[in-house]
C-alpha cells in the first residue's frame, strides 16, 4: 500500500473529503476527496463567518452535508451538534442539548454506518444523520474524554484527558489514563485499558495499533478482538532534558509518529497562545519509528517559552514536515531521510502565529495554516508552499481569536476553519 492509499482509505468513516478530525485516524490531515487548492496569481479567497461560540470542528457527510460541533464551558458542561449551510453557515437543524461534564474539545466523526458520533465531557452520543435520534452513554471518569479514533472495524476508541485545564478545580488528579474500546451503535465497553502514564494529547491509529502520546513516552496500545493491550515490546522515551515538557497528537505517516512537544502552558490560552507558554528548553519536532521505537528531535525556533497544542504536518512525497511554536510565534519546514538516524534539514523558518491544525494538499504542495495578528485582533488564513514556504495567499478568517482548533477540507477548492468564536468557510472560484 502506497502512502496516498493510506491516506485514502481510513477506516469505517463516510466516503467525504472531511468525516472526522485531521482526515481520519493516522492524523494526516489531508483532504481523501480534495485534491488540491491550485491556488494561482489572481486566486483570492470569498470568506463567510459566523459566531458560533464554541465551536471546535466540522465534519463533512454527503454533498452539501456539514456537520458544526459546539459546547458551552465549565465543570457540567453540554455539546450539541448543528448541520450548517455548506455556504452561508446559517443552522439548518440542530440535536437536542447533549449530556458533557468537564470541559475539554471533544470530537465528531461520520461513521460509516451512517451515524454522527460525538464524544465530549465524560458522554459518547450516537446521532443520526438528521440529528433526531440520539443515544448517550456515560463514561466511566469524571474527566473529559478529548475525542476518538475510528478502528478500520467501525469500533471506537477514546481516552480520558490528563492535563491542566483552565475551569479545573484545584487539586485535579493527573493520574495515568485509560482507553476504552466502545462498539459501534450501541457504545457499550467492549475492552478498557489501563496506561501507565497520563496522556494530554489525543489518540491516533494505523489500522489495530492505537498510538498515545503520554507525558513522558510514545505508547503503543494494540487491538485483537475484544481487547486492548500494551505492547510492552514498544515504548519510546521522548523526554529526555531538563525543561522539556509533554508532547501533543501525532501524525503517522512513513512508518514514524511525528508530533511537538512543549504543550505546558495550553489551558493558558487566552485568545492566543503567543506568549503563554512554560517550558524552558526550547519546543521540538519528535520523530519516532514504529518499527523499533527510535527517537530522533529537531528544534523548532531554539527559544524558551514555546507552546503548542496540536500536530505538525508531514508530506511523505516530498519528505517536508512542517513544525511550529505557537508561544513564539515561528514556523518551519525541515527535509527528513528514510531512516530515523537520518539529521533533519531545516529548509525554510518564518515568523507567524500559527496554533491550530494543518491542512496540507499534497498534489499540490500547499499547507493551509493560521496567522493571528494581535494588534488588529485578526486570525488569517494563509497557505503556503511546503517546499519553499512561499505565500501563496491570506485572508482574514472573520475571527477575533486565534485557532487552536481544526479545519476541513472541503468540496472543491473550499476550506472550513474554527475557532471559538465560531466557524468561517473559505472559497476559490471553481474552475
Amino acid at each position: 500500500m502506497t502512502e496516498r492509499d493510506a491516506i485514502e482509505v481510513d477506516g469505517r468513516l463516510w466516503p467525504s473529503p472531511w468525516p472526522a478530525e485531521d482526515g481520519g485516524a493516522r492524523r494526516q490531515q489531508v483532504g481523501r476527496m480534495s485534491a488540491t487548492l491550485g491556488i494561482g496569481p489572481d486566486d483570492s479567497f470569498e470568506v463567510t463567518s459566523r459566531m458560533a461560540i464554541a465551536s471546535t470542528m466540522v465534519v463533512l457527510r454527503e454533498p452539501g452535508e456539514v456537520y458544526l460541533l459546539c459546547h458551552t464551558a465549565g465543570e457540567d458542561a453540554i455539546s450539541w451538534v448543528e448541520q450548517i449551510d455548506p455556504v452561508t453557515l446559517e443552522t439548518v437543524r440542530r440535536s437536542p442539548d447533549l449530556p458533557g461534564g468537564p470541559t475539554w474539545p471533544g470530537g465528531i466523526a461520520a461513521h460509516a454506518d451512517g451515524s454522527l458520533y460525538v464524544v465530549f465531557g465524560r458522554h459518547a452520543h450516537r446521532l443520526s444523520a438528521d440529528l433526531a435520534e440520539v443515544h448517550t452513554v456515560v463514561l466511566p471518569r469524571r474527566r473529559p474524554y478529548n475525542s476518538f479514533v475510528v478502528l478500520p472495524d467501525g469500533h471506537l476508541v477514546t481516552k480520558d484527558f490528563a492535563g491542566r485545564r483552565p475551569t479545573a478545580p484545584d487539586g485535579d488528579d493527573l493520574g495515568p489514563s485509560e482507553l476504552l474500546l466502545l462498539a459501534p451503535g450501541s457504545l457499550d465497553i467492549v475492552a478498557s485499558c489501563s496506561l501507565p502514564e497520563p496522556s494530554i494529547a489525543r489518540l491516533s491509529a494505523d489500522g489495530d495499533d492505537v498510538y498515545v502520546v503520554g507525558e513522558n513516552s510514545l505508547i503503543r496500545v494494540r487491538r485483537s478482538g475484544p481487547t486492548l493491550e500494551v505492547d510492552g515490546s514498544f515504548r519510546a522515551p521522548y523526554r529526555t532534558m531538563e525543561g522539556q515538557t509533554f508532547g501533543w497528537d501525532a501524525v503517522i505517516a512513513d512508518g514514524c509518529a511525528w508530533f511537538l512537544d512543549n504543550g505546558a502552558g495550553s489551558e493558558r490560552y487566552s485568545g492566543t497562545l503567543r506568549g503563554n507558554g512554560l517550558s524552558t528548553a526550547p519546543l521540538h519536532l519528535v520523530r519516532v519509528s514504529l518499527a523499533d521505537g527510535s527517537v530522533a528531535i529537531a528544534e523548532i525556533c531554539g527559544l524558551a517559552g514555546g507552546v503548542i497544542a496540536n500536530p505538525p504536518a508531514v508530506d511523505p512525497t516530498r519528505r517536508i514536515v512542517v513544525g511550529y511554536d505557537s508561544g513564539n510565534g515561528v514556523v518551519t519546514a525541515f527535509r527528513y531521510g528514510p531512516s530515523v538516524s537520518d539529521p533533519f534539514e531545516q529548509v525554510w523558518s518564518r515568523p507567524q502565529n500559527h496554533a491550530a491544525h494543518p491542512l496540507l494538499y499534497i498534489e499540490t504542495g500547499e499547507i493551509v495554516l493560521h496567522d493571528h495578528d494581535s494588534e488588529r485582533q485578526a486570525e488569517q488564513v494563509v497557505v503556503l508552499d511546503i517546499e519553499s514556504g512561499r505565500e501563496l495567499l491570506r485572508a482574514d478568517t472573520g475571527s477575533p481569536v486565534q485557532s487552536v482548533l481544526f479545519p476541513a477540507a472541503g468540496w472543491g477548492r473550499t476550506i472550513y476553519s474554527c475557532t471559538f468564536f465560531g466557524p468561517s468557510r473559505l472559497a476559490l472560484p471553481e474552475r
